[in-house]
């Protein structure tokens, strides 16, 4: 094996100064201004180590996808860091040509009532900590964990589809338009 795998064996992440790191285990708690956040390495084969300001990733094979499997922890954790001090915000915007679409939120779901004139509200769920804000024709999704968020935008997309009509015709439904880092009221 030469120097140049060895040195790209580890790879170390500088914890920003607001967030504390702590493992137990396989499970990595990252604190900041905006909450916990849990994640667990234990179906993800990397070796953590938490040294000071930094989070030393080594990995356990010397094939192409070890190294792969590092990469994607280190882009995990980084993501985590983020989502504690700057949180993640996903707008979306209610589109309909003629029966008006109604959005509420009533704790962990978000109903979606009169959709193209049904009488049954569609029901999506709110996925972790993730906060679901309705003004006018926008939906507003902020939350610090990147997964949760975008689940949840995904299922509310998902939960406003047209079925048994042409998808080309009836443009009616919930859509995405901005996705951005930093919690935006």
């Amino acid at each position: 094996m030469s120097t140049k795998q060895i040195e790209k064996s580890t790879t170390e992440i500088q914890i920003p100064k607001d967030v504390k790191v702590n493992l137990k285990g396989s499970m990595l708690q990252v604190q900041g201004p905006l909450g916990k956040v849990y994640k667990n390495f234990k179906k993800i084969p990397v070796l953590i180590q938490i040294n000071d300001n930094k989070i030393l990733l080594r990995k356990t094979g010397e094939r192409k996808k070890h190294q792969a499997i590092l990469n994607t922890a280190k882009s995990l954790i980084q993501t985590l860091c983020t989502g504690v001090v700057d949180g993640f915000t996903i707008k979306m915007k209610i589109v309909y040509s003629h029966f008006p679409v109604t959005v509420k939120v009533e704790a962990k779901k978000v109903l979606i009532k009169n959709f193209q004139g049904e009488r049954a509200p569609r029901i999506s769920m709110i996925k972790g900590d993730t906060k679901v804000v309705v003004k006018g024709d926008d939906v507003i999704i902020t939350g610090p964990v990147l997964t949760d968020v975008s689940q949840t935008a995904a299922n509310i997309q998902l939960k406003s589809k047209v079925k048994n009509k042409d998808h080309r015709v009836f443009l009616d439904g919930i859509y995405r338009y901005s996705k951005s880092k930093g919690i935006e009221e």
